[in-house]
């Protein structure tokens, strides 16, 4: 299981951020998770929302640079160890985690998003130890 992310190519510019999310909101796309990334000149803008094709339509419309990625999430309990649980089932099986990040949900309490380099085993992984992982319809 997996959902669908957004990465945007945005320059560190003033307004710059406020224009991409106004072409998602116009598009009447709801997002669920944003995380930005930046170095001097630019950023990576990664979204999660309802409708990612509506939202990567829009966003180039709006002249951006997008890709959709295919990401894992993870329910998360509020309480300590929650994620290094998490994290201990991946590095034994092997598995890279390149980024991650969290929001909140009223429907699960907090999902982390996992971006790894095998999105299949890390599933099977986390299966095996009792974690579900999250569809885009879960989430929403």
């Amino acid at each position: 299981m997996s959902v669908k992310q957004i990465s945007v190519f945005i320059e560190n510019k003033k307004g710059k951020l406020a224009e991409a999310t106004r072409y998602i909101a116009d598009n009447n796309v709801n997002m669920k998770a944003l995380s930005i990334a930046d170095t001097q000149d630019f950023g990576i803008l990664r979204i999660i929302c309802e409708d990612p094709k509506a939202a990567e339509e829009a966003l180039k419309e709006g002249g951006f640079i997008t890709t959709v990625t295919d990401v894992l999430a993870v329910a998360i309990s509020d309480k300590p160890g929650s994620l290094a649980a998490i994290l201990e089932v991946l590095a034994e099986a092997n598995i890279v985690v390149e980024y991650t990040y969290a929001f909140l949900s009223a429907k699960a309490g907090a999902y982390m998003i996992f971006r790894v380099d095998d999105n299949q085993s890390a599933a099977a992984a986390l299966a095996g130890a009792g974690i579900k992982t999250a569809n885009q319809e879960d989430l929403f």
